[in-house]
């Protein structure tokens, strides 16, 4: 019953309390609204399993209070509570597709077998549309493209896991660019929680605090600026999965308080004194070596356990063959239809450069090389002159060593910092110091390139 939220819609404020208590005891979390307009906020931000609504209220009735609940999402079922006098308003309601209706003065424990009943036919339902996407071939990981051995690999464990009931953490590595976001979609989209939320959080996009607040939520009169309290994305991802993208750049003081919560299965609001459970997935990634930032104490070695309890390498582009050419013929359909151009060949030099380039910026740059090409194009062949990947690029202040030879293409000696470095700076430097349009050009969003800029330490002016 972890996780599980009812949510009792009721002007009688002691029969709703009552209610509340007895199905907390249940194992439910119990939340009340004395009108249909402050339920259809809770509806909105809880995503209950299971809506029991007094047919007469105040303003908006029960009936009305149905229909706007199925228009916003149909599959959560809704209970109308009616007394002897208003039995036709609940035959009606149950005609509009109300889940079923219960009878005033109202049975506990038929109550609470309503909730269990309606909750075990979400489930079903929930099931029967993974199975019946299955029966069609709706888990073919379409969406990752490629034929190269590494990446078969990939897929078969990743459609192993997808098949799982309750997944496990999952840990998802690879270098910049190399889809592991995608990859994280994927197994949310194939398993059988597919119709549930799937949140997707930058950890580089917030200070510790702020971030705090996002992850767990926050209640009225928290800091200066809570006026009203707020669900977190663990509370918003309930009974789907929580994306943590770039963990790795999580802040020390904040990676305790993630553990607590993915272990024990519960959180706790900011400014809260209860602790609140929650039903979720978690899935996460990084381009870090968190076993070295485990070693130089940069990350907790507790919480990557807990995070790696599957681990997911992704294998960067140079490393997966013909897979460039596959993916830049995608690349090359996408945009040409995006931009209304008539592109649909590579000739064989263009190819040749695409085999042979390193991609430090894996398939995200492949993807921007393509965009790019296709605009600059002027019949249907791209030609190398239009994939602009051999310019010679001018090292930085810093890269004395000579750590980038050519355009993002790094020397023997260049680690993944260099390179990454000399991407920003050759973004900027191409977007004249425009940050929007320079993480436009990096695929990234304006947050993370601030974050890059700071980290080392690269002035925007």
């Amino acid at each position: 019953m972890i996780g599980s939220t009812v949510l009792i819609v009721d002007d009688e404020r002691t029969l709703a309390r009552a209610i509340k208590s007895f199905m907390t005891e249940a194992g439910y979390q119990a939340e009340v609204a004395d009108d249909a307009e402050k339920a259809l906020e809770l509806v909105e931000s809880l995503r209950p399993d299971v809506v029991f609504a007094d047919v007469r209220l105040p303003g908006m009735s029960g009936i009305e209070l149905l229909r706007r609940i199925r228009d916003f999402d149909p599959a959560i079922p809704v209970v109308i509570m009616t007394a002897h006098g208003t039995i036709e308003g609940a035959v009606e309601a149950v005609k509009l597709g109300a889940f079923d209706y219960l009878k005033k003065p109202v049975d506990l424990e038929e109550l609470k077998l309503l909730a269990d009943r309606a909750r075990e036919t979400a489930l079903l339902k929930q099931e029967l549309f993974y199975h019946r996407r299955r029966a069609a071939g709706g888990v073919a990981l379409a969406g990752i493209l490629g034929s190269s051995p590494a990446l078969r690999a990939l897929l078969d464990q990743v459609r192993q896991i997808a098949a799982l009931d309750d997944t496990p953490p999952v840990l998802i590595t690879g270098e910049t660019g190399t889809g592991k976001g995608l990859v994280a979609r994927t197994l949310h989209n194939s398993g059988p929680r597919a119709a549930k939320p799937f949140i997707d959080v930058n950890c580089t996009a917030l200070p510790a605090n702020l971030m705090e607040a996002e992850l767990f939520g926050y209640e009225r009169g928290a800091f200066t600026d809570a006026k009203e309290s707020k669900i977190g994305l663990f509370e918003a991802a309930e009974g789907g999965f929580l994306f943590l993208d770039e963990v790795g750049d999580l802040e020390l003081s904040l990676q305790g308080k993630l553990l607590r919560a993915i272990e024990e299965r519960t959180v706790r609001r900011v400014g809260g004194i209860r602790d609140r459970k929650v039903n979720v997935r978690i899935l996460a990634a990084t381009n870090r070596n968190l076993e070295k930032e485990v070693q130089l104490n940069s990350f907790r070695r507790d919480l990557y356990f807990r995070l790696a309890v599957i681990l997911l390498h992704l294998p960067p582009l140079r490393e997966r063959g013909d897979d460039a050419l596959v993916l830049a013929e995608h690349f090359l359909r996408r945009f040409s239809a995006k931009y209304g151009k008539d592109v649909h060949r590579i000739d064989a030099r263009a190819r040749e450069v695409l085999l042979s380039y390193p991609w430090p910026g894996n398939v995200r740059e492949l993807s921007h090389v393509i965009e790019r090409a296709v605009l600059w194009s002027r019949d249907a062949t791209l030609n190398v002159e239009h994939l602009s990947v051999s310019a010679p690029m001018k090292a930085g202040p810093d890269e004395s060593d000579g750590a980038v030879a050519a355009a993002g293409m790094p020397s023997e000696s260049a680690d993944l910092t260099q390179v990454e470095r000399a991407m920003i700076e050759r973004a900027m430097h191409d977007a004249n110091g425009n940050q929007t349009q320079a993480a436009q050009r990096l695929g990234i969003s304006r947050d993370t390139l601030r974050y890059r800029l700071k980290k080392f330490d690269i002035q925007s002016g």
